[in-house]
């Protein structure tokens, strides 16, 4: 060949005729198999790097090799448009997150049609687009109107520069990934979905997924985390923040004569109350909010606490055990207390070890003898000891025995809980689609009426740092 390749004339060239006649434009064709290709949407930055080459020339080699199959393919692109990062460079670039976002997808725009992808740009989409999020509200409000949906006040961890909420993974060393900022825990309003309603399902169907990789399937089963257990109650002496009892959530029932305190955590209304009229323990509970809750964080951080005065009655012997505030437990898992069996459970003994609290061991070890504790705790199921009538018997009998003579003297029941947890999806900031719920006279949230969606978001704002425009202005409402 004499010819030498010139890609910015001959590239161009096709791209135009491609555009000119509908090359990559897809009508519904009952005669040929379809094919769905999908890549994520990006995130209209404002500049395409190497990594969205790679990921969308991936999906693009995929699509032209189905097409060449001679199936109908269609290949859409849209944008992922809202979110905290756009509203921050709106912020520092003087202008509205709407002006910069739409500016920015021109820009992509035109770097995607270059680089010559097989898109059908007549189906673009942006989710900031209202006819775009009118139908994430739509589902919104059905899955309300079953009971999917729900308000309440919740726990979270608060980034005070960037004012919103974080999820666990956000928080590095106790400061939000973005900000650097030391991270607050709050308790706000937030929305949330009933994800936990299809937790049985979900576990159910990581058995149909065949061809994953088991290590990706435990990887889910754990994040589901169905665990049977009893939950128990504690009894105190006089009322406290309108709780007569502590409750709490064991798979290890077998170990409740080994119980030697209890621990509630930072958030836990008891805790609250009693920091009220306690200065060290009110210290002591906001350090434990700036703290970060990963459980990977949580696993290395020191183990500290408070004794708070308090004993509650053991529910089988009546014995008085010392009620503890501790920073491994989260208010957001089970009743926020845990019943500590240092003997038994690893965070309970480093914490045994540092406060010089009792360890006793009711399990036996596999040579039926009172497990050594010396330098950790036993974790193994075993024989029990030193667990009157129940000693001797192994862990199901225990389980089973305990659990009947709990529930007979009306103090705990057999159950079965879910590591999983609901999905929080309230909107701190302004740049998001908006909620879908108006709050009448008496405080009761009601959908908006699905003849009045899209509930539109202002876009003609003026950003006055990281405050939403609709909350400084309420005539925006």
């Amino acid at each position: 060949m004499n010819q030498e390749y010139a890609p910015q004339t001959l590239e161009l060239a096709l791209q135009a005729e491609w555009a000119a006649s509908g090359r990559f434009t897809v009508q519904a064709d009952d005669t040929r198999e379809k094919f769905y290709c999908l890549a994520m949407f990006p995130y209209p930055s404002g500049r395409l790097h190497m990594g969205h080459v790679r990921n969308y020339t991936i999906a693009d080699v995929i699509a032209r090799y189905q097409r060449m199959q001679g199936k109908n393919v269609l290949q859409p692109m849209g944008w992922d448009a809202f979110g905290l990062p756009a509203e921050n460079a709106a912020i520092a670039n003087k202008v509205a997150p709407a002006k910069w976002t739409r500016e920015n997808i021109d820009h992509m725009r035109a770097q995607l049609q270059r680089l010559g992808y097989a898109y059908d740009w007549d189906r673009e989409i942006a989710t900031c687009d209202p006819t775009y999020y009118r139908w994430e509200q739509w589902f919104f409000s059905r899955l309300h109107e079953r009971g999917l949906v729900y308000k309440k006040m919740a726990t979270v961890n608060w980034d005070p520069v960037d004012q919103t909420v974080l999820a666990n993974e956000q928080v590095i060393d106790g400061r939000g990934w973005r900000s650097g900022a030391v991270v607050e825990r709050r308790e706000i309003p937030q929305w949330f979905i009933r994800i936990t309603a299809y937790a049985e399902e979900l576990l159910a169907g990581l058995d149909t997924l065949d061809g994953w990789p088991e290590a990706v399937r435990i990887m889910q089963r754990n994040w589901i985390g169905k665990s049977r257990g009893v939950e128990l109650a504690f009894g105190l002496s006089s009322p406290i923040a309108d709780h007569e009892r502590i409750e709490v959530y064991t798979t290890r029932p077998d170990t409740l004569f080994g119980v030697t305190y209890l621990s509630l955590a930072a958030e836990h209304p008891i805790t609250l109350a009693l920091a009220e009229k306690n200065p060290e323990l009110k210290e002591f509970v906001a350090s434990c909010q700036q703290a970060s809750v990963a459980e990977a964080d949580m696993a290395q951080a020191e183990k500290l606490g408070m004794d708070t005065g308090l004993r509650a009655a053991h529910p089988l012997t009546g014995e008085a055990i010392p009620v503890w505030v501790a920073n491994y437990v989260l208010m957001d898992y089970g009743s926020g207390a845990v019943m500590a069996v240092p003997a038994h459970d690893e965070r309970d003994w480093e914490f045994a070890q540092k406060y010089q609290l009792p360890i006793k061991a009711v399990v036996c070890d596999a040579e039926g003898k009172p497990a050594d504790t010396t330098d950790g705790a036993y974790t193994d199921r075993g024989l029990l000891t030193h667990s009157e009538e129940f000693s001797g018997l192994d862990f199901e009998q225990a389980f089973e025995g305990i659990a009947a003579k709990l529930e007979a003297a009306g103090m705990g029941r057999t159950t079965t809980q879910f590591r999983l947890r609901d999905w929080g999806v309230s909107r701190q900031r302004y740049w998001g689609t908006p909620i879908p719920m108006l709050q009448i006279e008496d405080g009761t949230d009601i959908p908006i009426p699905d003849d009045r969606l899209p509930s539109l978001l202002p876009e003609e704002v003026s950003m006055d740092g990281v405050t939403s425009p609709i909350k400084a202005d309420r005539g925006l409402l």
